[in-house]
């Protein structure tokens, strides 16, 4: 990746519940946000989209087009806070509840796993490598 397109490493916790989501990479960039996880077979990290600040509901939506796999999916506002979730089949749209700042995207089973639901707040710390 270059310049504008290089993305983060963080941790994601769920504050609220106390749980670790695992480790995701911060797409900032017009390109990484689109690109997403198009075709990944295997996910090694979750994927964070950081989207333009004050999008509507619908401008926050999300397609699953040419994903491989399902997808455990978490729409975070401006705070970090929940407003959304839904599990995600490959070739499928949404649109969340509420608009999003943030669209997490992680391994089908996290959500559940973690316990995640709307108003739970989230962190994302820095990895050190």
């Amino acid at each position: 990746m270059t310049g504008s397109e290089k993305s983060n490493h963080v941790l994601l916790v769920n504050k609220t519940k106390n749980t670790n989501l695992g480790s995701a990479e911060v797409a900032n960039s017009f390109f990484s946000r689109f690109k997403g996880l198009m075709l990944v077979k295997n996910l090694e990290r979750g994927l964070i989209l950081k989207l333009p600040p004050n999008r509507g509901r619908r401008a926050s939506g999300i397609h699953m087009f040419f994903m491989r796999i399902p997808l455990d999916i978490i729409f975070a506002d401006s705070e970090k806070k929940v407003v959304d979730t839904v599990t995600l089949d490959p070739w499928t749209t949404y649109t969340p509840v509420a608009p999003a700042r943030y669209v997490i995207e992680l391994e089908k089973g996290k959500l559940k796993e973690s316990n995640t639901e709307i108003g739970d707040e989230l962190d994302f710390t820095c990895e050190h490598n």
